[in-house]
């Protein structure tokens, strides 16, 4: 049905005082930014707890950015890397303009800290937004509010993915052909623009003609939500989606690992090992 993106979400008003009239898209002026944010009294917060949404989203981006992947082309863990390395040492030293408390962090904690004003900067999908936009309370910070993708490392590619959204049919209805022609209908555009505006750019949609939906036109600030479908990068890259793709993200083999070396609980060379061990025992 959709996929929700998680870019940046950051305090306008903080970023033009530290020095940026816009989000770095390089990670070296990213970690400018928060280091200069972290002196001013502003400190950034990523999850690295075990966080479904949030946690993951923010490890794999780390990964992703600097050219890693969980596994090789073929489904072969590959995680232990020069790569992944490089990664796990950008993190430890992005971690240090946290707020404290993030390794505990659950995917609503990002959203309470920056409503109450006590992070600048974190990546999530549009529900803090909705949130503030929504209530007349907050109006003042949903205007100082904005979104923009992470940024981009070695590869190029922007370092995203898309939390689905699924729509399916159990082999078990008793109605299968009812079930799947209400599927296709609900993905008609008289349907599918009701639910796509209603979602305020929460969801994002698998087919490209509905790039065009009167939702993204509404709001300058959802369109870094527009195109998650579109990004290049999948939870288990560079393998297959499997089974095991889907346990060692279940498991947090990614997101623990980071929040081993950020802590200083781990060496990255210790961390990427176990991380090795542990997306073994699914990719066999």
């Amino acid at each position: 049905m959709g996929g929700t993106g998680s870019p940046a979400v950051y305090r306008k008003s903080w970023l033009k005082q530290a020095g940026y009239d816009k989000l770095p898209t390089d990670l070296p002026n990213f970690l400018k930014l928060a280091q200069e944010l972290k002196k001013m009294g502003h400190p950034s917060g990523f999850a690295l707890g075990n966080a479904v949404g949030d946690a993951n989203a923010y490890a794999q981006f780390l990964l992703w950015a600097h050219g890693g992947a969980l596994s090789d082309e073929n489904g072969k863990v590959a995680i232990n890397s020069k790569e992944t390395i490089e990664a796990l040492k950008y993190g430890k030293e992005l971690y240090q303009t946290f707020i404290a408390g993030t390794l505990a962090w659950q995917d609503p904690s990002n959203n309470k800290a920056f409503i109450a004003g006590e992070i600048s900067l974190t990546q999530n999908g549009v529900s803090i937004y909705y949130a503030l936009k929504n209530n007349p309370a907050t109006a003042e910070l949903a205007a100082d509010t904005d979104h923009a993708p992470m940024p981009v490392g070695p590869s190029g590619k922007r370092p995203e993915t898309a939390l689905i959204l699924n729509a399916m049919v159990f082999k078990h209805t008793k109605y299968p052909n009812a079930a799947k022609e209400f599927l296709r209908f609900m993905m008609e555009q008289e349907q599918y623009e009701k639910w796509l505006t209603g979602c305020l750019g929460y969801w994002a949609q698998p087919l490209k003609a509905y790039a065009q939906s009167a939702v993204w036109g509404t709001d300058p600030k959802l369109l870094a939500y527009r195109d998650a479908c579109g990004t290049e990068f999948w939870n288990g890259y560079k393998g297959p989606i499997s089974q095991a793709s889907g346990a060692a993200i279940a498991d947090y083999v990614i997101p623990q690992m980071f929040a081993a070396v950020s802590s200083g609980a781990a060496t990255a060379e210790d961390a990427v090992k176990e991380a090795e061990r542990r997306a073994k025992r699914f990719y066999r």
